[in-house]
């Protein structure tokens, strides 16, 4: 396993993880959340090695889980985990180095995790419209920055010299 390679990806989702921590907290103003647990899993899931990518993944989990309530500790972790597996056991089906390949994967690990959460975590008693706005700005959000987010996850492993750069 090279760490390199892990730790180089763990850093982009450190990012990522940051920026939707600030947009969430940004738009507390308008009770919008913004969940984009898709982009944490896709890139490592459909383009790297499995144990790099699951532990980045896992890795991100861990932040995500220590950002989160006592009552819900190692769902992220969990989750992430399931997807991971679950995206690379079915990775050799999909056009793996296609830019609208990997955002359609995105969008359906972003859902599948979206409704995982609300079911276990929420339950019954939450506000199933205000869920699926929710949900539906996410998604739209995933698709405008999922392009951009694969693209600088590939140039940190570039210039972190894992791999080659696919342009030269």
């Amino acid at each position: 396993m090279s760490i390199r390679r892990t730790l180089i990806l763990f850093l982009t989702l450190l990012v990522l993880w940051f920026v939707v921590s600030e947009v969430n907290h940004a738009l507390t103003v308008w009770r919008v959340y913004v969940f984009l647990g898709g982009l944490f899993v896709a890139y490592a899931a459909l383009t790297q090695p499995l144990r790099a990518g699951l532990a980045a993944s896992l890795m991100a989990g861990f932040v995500c889980d220590a950002n989160a309530p006592a009552e819900i500790l190692g769902t992220h972790t969990l989750l992430f985990a399931a997807a991971h597996l679950t995206v690379f056991k079915v990775r050799d089906r999909v056009s793996r180095r296609d830019t609208a390949s990997q955002v359609i994967t995105a969008l359906l690990i972003n859902l599948a995790l979206f409704f995982a959460f609300s079911v276990t975590q929420i339950g019954r008693s939450a506000a199933w419209p205000r869920l699926f706005a929710d949900l539906l700005f996410s998604q739209v959000l995933l698709i405008l920055v999922a392009p951009w987010f694969f693209a600088f996850q590939s140039r940190a492993l570039v210039m972190g010299r894992v791999d080659r750069d696919s342009l030269a």
